[in-house]
């Protein structure tokens, strides 16, 4: 990043322009997760990344929200730059309420504020990059201000929570807890690592045109829209639906119908040109009657037959049971189609996984924790770690679900997901996704193409299902997500 910006001044680019930039695009993606304008409480230090939190709030202070601006120092330690900023924010009549240094006595004004029922946004602009723990006062202070109001509010860290070492994710006692972390121009390593979830929250990223990357090999990735967007093209006006493929399910038992029926509706919500979902014969009336009419279901006797079936993209294992362990392993060595194996379908390989060394054609595997661990027991290592080492022992792609899904295949640069929220921890969802990426691969993305950008439609559904439809993370359920797959398709186009 500093480098970046270096060869930019270098071109004549000023650190003013890049601050426009960014206080633009910050305040762009306060405006996608509130679409509805409310308060907003700006804390700011006294460098560049409080000038981006004044730049980006009195771009919301035009959109309608009433800003609040809480000064950590006192007016005159502000950078030349900065300040500036801040006086544009005056000028425009934004920065209500604004104050010199926080105090114990002023630290009760924000509550009072909270409880006026608009939506609250506290915008993090203490520290940027840069900065390192420990925290010293009075940063320190306002952070923990930061986290008490947080219980009413929603907490935007602008680049990276105050407190967090951007490099290693190293985090002080007293680390901003953020909701959302907007990242201007490229992620920081330390922004991606384990221990730093519960601090960074929702990872977003402002590109500004004026960065340029070094000409280097990156090993990570985010998933963002500028970096799966073209993985999406627009439908030819002649198309039709043998150009979608021909999707084959092989899900449910009994006393799991629901999954069968969720991973079916995930793959026609994904652009599936046809779904067929075979299932045991002793739920075929009941899985027959609750289906979408568009889903030809199927009965199955042996799972064996299922090999000679004109399908273009398996998607094998949605509350499948082990009870016909041996022609599951079967289908998933000997059937040449790409496929998705999820849920009992990991469970059973997990007892056998050499069948991956001879699959006849590629594999994406799908595992959430728990399963990831049965399929490859390590201790100790990261996810990331044990994600990249996983695909270095079987030729494979790996979608390891969890609140940064990361997808990993060898010879390709480890990607972590950034959409979604907790409040996709309940059944069914991953279910949802393996209808959607197998969809993905029947149009004729690469696995490691669908995972991402499938992973990324899902978490995008599930944001939009609460943000625009007054949900909540208790009340999300899969069905939302299927409910707002078509917004998230569009949302990313646009």
């Amino acid at each position: 990043m500093r480098a970046a910006e270096e060869a930019a001044f270098a071109r004549g680019v000023s650190a003013d322009v890049l601050m426009e930039q960014a206080g633009a695009g910050i305040a762009r993606s306060i405006g996608k997760f509130f679409p509805r304008p409310g308060s907003c409480i700006v804390f700011a230090g006294k460098g560049h990344n409080a000038g981006d939190a004044f730049v980006a709030a009195r771009w919301l202070a035009l959109a309608g929200w009433d800003v609040e601006t809480r000064l950590v120092f006192p007016e005159k330690e502000l950078s030349a730059l900065t300040n500036r900023k801040l006086v544009a924010l005056r000028d425009q009549g934004g920065g209500r309420g604004l104050r010199g240094p926080i105090t114990e006595d002023a630290a009760a004004i924000g509550p009072r504020r909270l409880l006026q029922g608009c939506p609250t946004v506290i915008l993090d602009g203490l520290l940027g990059l840069g900065s390192h723990p420990p925290l010293r006062e009075p940063i320190r202070g306002a952070c923990r201000e930061i986290n008490s109001l947080r219980a009413n509010a929603r907490v935007v860290a602008i680049d990276l929570p105050t407190g967090l070492d951007g490099d290693s994710g190293e985090a002080d006692d007293d680390c901003v807890v953020a909701d959302f972390t907007i990242t201007v121009g490229y992620a920081k390593s330390g922004l991606v690592t384990d221990s730093a979830l519960d601090f960074v929250g929702r990872l977003e990223v402002v590109p500004l045109d004026e960065l340029r990357p070094e000409k280097t090999e990156a090993c990570a990735e985010l998933a963002i829209p500028e970096s799966v967007r073209d993985l999406l093209p627009r439908r030819k006006y002649s198309a039709y639906k043998n150009q979608f493929g021909r999707i084959g399910i092989v899900a449910g038992s009994r006393g799991f119908t629901g999954a069968a029926i969720m991973c079916s509706l995930g793959a026609l919500r994904a652009g599936a040109g046809l779904v067929e979902l075979f299932v045991p014969e002793e739920i075929y009336e009941i899985v027959a009657a609750a289906a979408a009419p568009e889903v030809m279901v199927k009965p199955v006797k042996s799972y064996a037959d299922l090999l000679e079936e004109p399908i273009d993209v398996w998607a094998v294992g949605p509350g499948l049971g082990k009870s016909h362990t041996e022609q599951i392993l079967d289908l998933i060595r000997n059937a040449k189609q790409p496929m998705v194996v999820d849920a009992d379908g990991l469970n059973i390989l997990s007892g056998k996984m050499e069948t991956l060394k001879t699959a006849g054609g590629p594999r994406l595997l799908t595992p959430h924790p728990g399963e990831m661990k049965r399929l490859f027991p390590n201790e100790n290592i990261s996810r990331a770690q044990m994600a990249t080492r996983f695909c270095e022992k079987y030729a494979v792609t790996l979608l390891l679900k969890g609140s940064r899904t990361i997808v990993a295949e060898a010879g390709c640069s480890l990607s972590y997901n950034t959409t979604g929220n907790p409040g996709m921890a309940t059944g069914g969802m991953g279910d949802v996704l393996t209808g959607v990426c197998g969809a993905l691969l029947g149009t004729g993305l690469l696995p490691n193409d669908a995972a991402r950008l499938g992973a990324w439609l899902c978490g995008r559904a599930a944001e939009l299902a609460i943000f625009n439809n007054n949900g909540s993370e208790e009340s999300l359920l899969p069905r939302d997500v299927l409910d707002h797959l078509g917004a998230a398709f569009r949302d990313l186009r646009e």
